[in-house]
């Protein structure tokens, strides 16, 4: 296997999965594949639906005396968690590579950055859980509380399988809340297996996180199970909009945060070199599989010529390869499927009338990064998501036709705008349909402190972020209290 195996050894996992400890599964097992190389690393036990029902239960009956426990001690047991992932970043880093198809610098960015996650998400155990409120009646104290949700059911995507689950996990247990977490399984290591070490290691008590690999059958079972109260969901806008329908009949909350086809705007008085090198970053970081990744380069007509040129230029410089076993910034696709829509979506352009300025060729799961041209609205690289290294020019002549055109889409994650003329920058910022937007920077703009989602397919508002999981993980309670009962009318 080659993988350090100090924190997760396959003996103790393989073939299982987390209910408070490591058991079969009732939906049997499900090989673990190296994308690189489409090597077995292991196997993982998949949940059905039973399954589901038996943690839920234990779940909600942890959660009680979790919920019980000080504050402040749940948020020391996170603070362990964190300490514990620094130590084991290689190994989680490693698996990263190998399950998701990562650069190495992704896989290690990705663990330290989960680990700052976790981190911020004890901080919330250390915050005020209420507020005094005004009252118009003498002799009656009005108050509000923070109470846990109660079992909070998790579904992650395959693509930053870590940092997904955490940023729904820690706070989720820092607000006194137990969950049952569902990784993809095609990363059912680092999006689950892992996450359950690092808790054991950390001391977190039995039962309050279960992790159970599966597909569209486990998922809706968490959806739909009567013990789980909320439902928080990263993944394509298909299947969000899925689970939002099965949370809606039921009443519960859902947190979406679903896909992307991000606009990034460059004005015709930018460094068009600068901009392209940003570009580059955004649009083949992860070989494009990142819901945040630039969709549409929305460039001046004026310098979109010296755009493109600066662009292959930078993606000719990129090496493709296993990343596991030698130093490059691209790896491979997530599975054959995907690289047979990208591959579509390419060619369906091209035909269309776009021009392909570099690559829209692939050896199996390998993509070539790809510049299309002349991209219109109604093509298939400007209207669908693609999750792919691809990135499609489109140019416009005034600040208007930019506007609409990043305004073109049902999607609504990020949109950024690159101008020296912050003013200007600004004013069209604001007028963007995304649920965040950077000025003078690239799309794939990720940290902890900010509230991260987005509107119409991308989700349902903001999501996550340390200045808004506190009210994301829990419900407030009303409270009001006096001294006697109140003489009333009749």
């Amino acid at each position: 296997m080659s993988i350090s195996t100090r924190l997760a050894p396959p003996e103790k996992w393989g073939g299982r999965l987390y209910r408070g400890d490591w058991q079969a599964g009732a939906g049997g097992t499900q090989s673990i594949i190296e994308k690189a190389t489409g090597e077995t690393l292991g196997e993982i036990g998949i949940a059905a639906p039973s399954d589901v029902a038996q943690a839920a239960e234990a779940a909600a009956q942890a959660q009680v005396s979790w919920a019980s426990l000080p504050a402040p001690a749940r948020g020391d047991i996170l603070r362990k968690f964190a300490a514990v992932f620094l130590d084991n970043v290689d190994e989680l880093a490693e698996w990263l590579i190998r399950e998701t198809g990562s650069s190495r610098l992704k896989g290690r960015w990705e663990a330290q950055m989960a680990s700052r996650v976790v981190m911020e998400g004890a901080m919330l155990a250390s915050q005020p859980i209420g507020l005094m409120l005004p009252t118009a009646e003498p002799g009656r104290h009005s108050y509000a509380r923070r109470v846990p949700v109660g079992v909070v059911g998790v579904i992650t995507p395959w693509n930053s399988p870590l940092t997904l689950g955490c940023r729904a996990i820690a706070p989720a247990l820092a607000m006194g809340n137990a969950v049952l977490l569902k990784p993809d399984p095609q990363t059912p290591v680092s999006g689950g297996v892992m996450l359950a070490a690092l808790a054991e290691a950390a001391g977190l008590p039995k039962n309050l996180l279960h992790i159970l690999p599966g597909g569209v059958e486990t998922g809706e079972a968490i959806v739909t199970n009567p013990r789980v109260a909320m439902v928080s969901f990263t993944g394509s806008t298909r299947a969000g909009r899925r689970v939002g329908a099965l949370a809606g009949e039921q009443g519960k909350r859902v947190s979406l945060e679903m896909g992307g086809n991000n606009a990034y705007v460059v004005l015709e008085d930018a460094d068009a070199s600068a901009a392209a090198a940003a570009a580059a970053w955004g649009a083949f970081f992860h070989q494009g599989q990142i819901c945040t990744t630039i969709g549409r380069h929305i460039v001046h007509e004026s310098i979109a010529e010296s755009y493109a040129r600066e662009l292959t230029a930078k993606a000719l410089k990129l090496r493709m390869g296993d990343p596991f076993r030698s130093d490059v910034e691209l790896g491979p696709l997530i599975n054959e499927r995907q690289a047979r829509n990208v591959e579509r979506i390419v060619r369906e352009t091209v035909a269309a009338g776009a021009k392909l300025a570099l690559g829209g060729t692939r050896d199996g799961l390998y993509f070539t990064p790809t510049i299309l041209t002349d991209v219109r609205p109604g093509m298939p690289a400007f209207d669908e998501e693609i999750f792919g290294p691809v990135a499609p020019i489109i140019t416009f002549g005034n600040d208007e036709e930019a506007v609409a055109l990043a305004n073109a889409s049902h999607y609504g994650l990020v949109s950024s705008v690159v101008s020296p003329d912050l003013t200007r920058a600004s004013r069209i910022a604001e007028r963007l349909h995304a649920g965040m937007v950077h000025v003078n920077d690239q799309t794939v703009v990720h940290e902890v402190y900010g509230p991260v989602g987005g509107v119409g397919a991308s989700g349902n508002g903001w999501n996550y972020g340390t200045t808004v999981n506190a009210d994301q993980f829990s419900e407030w309670q009303w409270h009001t209290v006096r001294a006697a009962l109140p003489k009333y009318p009749f």
